[in-house]
């Protein structure tokens, strides 16, 4: 089970900086460019992040159902982050969170709210999924 976890992260890390790529690629058509090539940094680095996490995935000393939560808080974390500065690109919104990439483009109150809970929900999933990375590369590892 621990090899298809690393199998699955290191696909959909592919995937993801594929998506990233891709709106490398739109940037210029969205309504807030800024927020567009945030959205293709977003991809490619989270994507890349998975890679590497997939790779990493036998060296973690986690038992099954923290493998799952894992797996599921990564996979989250990293599409959420990538989905919401699309989405902030293509609406044109995104200043209340993120005021840089925002700059003075402001959504209606739901996208805005959406944004607001992708980045905030997607933010505490990375920290937990650190901390469970962090936990499960503890001691020397599994013997090889």
């Amino acid at each position: 089970m621990t090899t298809d976890f690393g199998r699955w992260t290191q696909r959909l890390g592919i995937l993801l900086f594929l998506l990233g790529l891709i709106s490398g690629l739109l940037v210029p058509a969205m309504a807030n460019p800024r927020m567009g090539l945030t959205s293709h940094l977003e991809g490619v680095m989270n994507g890349t992040f998975l890679v590497v996490l997939g790779l990493l995935w036998t060296q973690l000393t986690l038992g099954r159902v923290a493998q799952q939560i894992l797996f599921g808080v990564t996979m989250y974390g990293s599409y959420a982050n990538w989905l919401a500065t699309t989405l902030a690109g293509w609406w044109g919104a995104g200043a209340g969170l993120m005021p840089i990439a925002g700059g003075e483009h402001v959504g209606s109150a739901v996208q805005e709210g959406l944004i607001a809970f992708a980045l905030i929900s997607l933010s505490v999933a990375m920290v937990v999924a650190c901390v469970m990375i962090l936990f499960g590369l503890r001691g020397p590892g599994p013997a090889n």
